[in-house]
C-alpha cells in the first residue's frame, strides 16, 4: 500500500531533515516537499497526501489557515502541525483548525515520528 506524505516549511533544511528521518523509518513511503501553502494547496488534490507535516509560520497563508482550508476538503487526510513555538494558544489554534497531531520542532525525535506515523498507518 502506497502511503503518500507530504512536508510543508520554508525551511529547506528542516524539510530535509525530516525527509531523512521519514525515508529511512518508512522506505515505502513516498515523500514530498513543498516551501509554502500555496504549494501545499495546489499539491493536494492531485497527490492526496495521507499526512501532512505543516509548519506553522509560512510565507503568504499561515500554515493553520492552509489546514483548515485542506482539512475542509479532505477529512482523511492527518495533518501534524510543527512549530519552534510551543504556545498552548498555537496548540488550541492548531486543533482549532483541524490539526490532528501538534509537534515542537526542538521536541521533534525520530521515535515521536515514528509513533505518529505507525498510529496513522495502523488506522488506515
Amino acid at each position: 500500500m502506497m502511503f503518500n506524505t507530504l512536508i510543508v516549511d520554508d525551511s529547506d533544511a528542516f524539510r530535509q531533515s525530516l525527509h531523512q528521518i521519514l525515508a529511512r523509518s518508512f522506505p515505502a513511503m513516498s515523500i514530498a516537499e513543498v516551501a509554502d501553502g500555496e504549494a501545499a494547496l495546489n499539491y493536494v488534490p492531485a497527490y492526496h497526501p495521507d499526512l501532512i507535516f505543516m509548519d506553522v509560520r509560512l510565507p503568504g497563508l499561515s500554515g493553520l489557515d492552509i489546514t483548515k482550508i485542506i482539512k475542509s476538503n479532505n477529512t482523511e487526510t492527518k495533518i501534524c502541525v510543527i512549530t519552534s513555538y510551543d504556545l498552548q494558544e498555537y496548540r488550541d489554534a492548531a486543533l482549532n483548525c483541524g490539526a490532528d497531531h501538534f509537534i515542537v520542532k526542538d521536541k521533534l525525535s525520530t521515535m515521536e515520528i515514528s509513533a505518529i506515523v505507525d498510529g496513522i498507518l495502523s488506522s488506515h
